[in-house]
């Protein structure tokens, strides 16, 4: 248990230093431009108000590069923070739930089914997951942001599976689009929940009282 706290401890050290906080930040902010890029053909032929539901995992990585940002100026916005958190758990497994229940749908064997590039949005959606829970402890939002945060999730869930625009499917996954919405309004249940009880782990350590410069 010991090693373990250390190896915790020493991790939290590292992602409080402004090299960490700056690599991240460059990394999250080609992240999300290159998000809203894959995204480029879906909002091409999304009708102008439903623009602002369809591109979930960009607009999460986005909500996280300000945060980033904030931080190295030594700010916070709690409202962001709990956007980012909750966003960013939530789509990070969603996307990766979705390739590989595709890959398993797929005629072809799984390993054939999925591309690099499918493999890189796995291990790039993991990331974003394992972000939201990594800076838990130097959050400050409070239940007030999480129920804010939690009624917009819940409205994009409902705006995808009620006019069709979530982010598109892998065509044999089309078929079980009602699987799909109720697994997504799950796992927005559980990444709501989740990020409200990682409340009690703010300001746990005290490293993160202040970004290392």
């Amino acid at each position: 248990m010991t090693s373990w706290r250390q190896m915790f401890m020493m991790l939290l050290t590292i992602l409080n230093q402004r090299w960490c906080l700056w690599a991240l930040f460059i990394v999250n902010l080609l992240g999300s431009i290159y998000g809203f890029y894959w995204y480029k053909n879906q909002l091409a032929v999304t009708p102008t108000h439903f623009l602002i539901f369809v591109p979930d995992s960009p607009t999460a990585s986005s909500a996280f590069t300000i945060v980033l940002l904030l931080y190295l100026l030594n700010r916070k916005s709690p409202l962001m923070e709990a956007f980012a958190a909750i966003t960013l758990f939530k789509y990070g497994i969603w996307a990766v739930v979705m390739i590989v229940w595709g890959g398993i749908l797929d005629q072809q064997p799984f390993l054939q089914a999925l591309t690099w590039q499918h493999w890189m949005l796995v291990f790039s959606h993991l990331g974003m997951a394992a972000q939201a829970l990594l800076y838990a402890p130097v959050y400050s939002y409070q239940l007030k942001e999480i129920g804010i945060v939690a009624g917009w999730t819940l409205l994009n869930d409902a705006m995808d599976y009620s006019f069709d625009i979530h982010p598109w499917l892998h065509p044999e996954l089309e078929l079980y689009q009602p699987y799909v919405a109720i697994f997504t309004v799950c796992l927005s249940l559980v990444s709501i929940f989740l990020v409200a009880s990682l409340q009690k782990m703010q300001g746990k350590y005290i490293l993160f009282s202040k970004i290392s410069k």
